[in-house]
């Protein structure tokens, strides 16, 4: 009898960043921690945070990727993750490195600049209506 084995399929917002086949295991970060997906786990959902996600295929062995934010869906013997950026690596610590200095920073840069944007926003709304009103 043949293993059951999984398809992964990494999307990032504009590009497929991996899709493999027969994947043995895979290994992801929530805010609850790391949590295992064999072949035979119920289906699930789970929201991803910015970190390392490990699979391994019967090919090519444990691959370690940094992601960012992103979701992980697991139907059947498919599990589809979409994340906004990803790397591949051998090295775990550069990789959470990576994930510190290029995916953490970046949010809270992005948070600054929804923030600055949001007073934008209002202040323009407010002209805007004081001088509907005139």
């Amino acid at each position: 009898m043949l293993p059951m084995l999984m398809n992964l399929k990494i999307l990032l917002p504009f590009k497929i960043f991996a899709e493999e086949t027969g994947v043995l295991r895979i290994v992801a970060e929530t805010r609850e921690g790391s949590f295992g997906l064999l072949p035979h786990r119920l289906d699930c959902v789970a929201a991803l945070e910015p970190g390392i996600l490990i699979y391994e295929t019967e090919s090519d062995g444990e691959v370690l990727l940094a992601v960012d934010e992103g979701i992980l869906v697991k139907t059947g013997l498919d599990v589809l993750v979409s994340v906004r950026r990803a790397l591949v690596g051998t090295d775990l610590g550069q990789l959470r490195a990576a994930v510190e200095q290029e995916f953490l920073i970046l949010d809270e840069q992005e948070q600054s600049m929804r923030s600055v944007m949001t007073k934008l926003e209002a202040g323009f709304l407010r002209r805007f209506a004081s001088f509907h009103h005139e």
